[in-house]
């Protein structure tokens, strides 16, 4: 992984606005890897947290080969 900055069991990507950052770390995620276990639609229901930092979150997980868990649909 040639353009990784930073290992997905480390930081969450370092150009998250802030508000997200603080979302995030509020509600327990403080490295990349955790989002693995929860849904876009989980993180997307945090105060500070946009579309635009969902984006980010996924391309950062993407990046390591990882991805937000998979809502079930019935």
């Amino acid at each position: 992984m040639k353009n990784s900055v930073y290992p997905a069991t480390t930081i969450l990507p370092p150009r998250l606005p802030n508000p997200a950052v603080r979302a995030l770390h509020h509600a327990g995620y403080k490295r990349l890897d955790q989002l693995t276990k929860v849904t876009e639609a989980e993180i997307a229901v945090l105060h500070g947290i946009g579309p635009g930092t969902i984006i980010q979150l996924r391309e950062a997980l993407a990046e390591r080969g990882l991805r937000f868990a998979s809502g079930v649909s019935h």
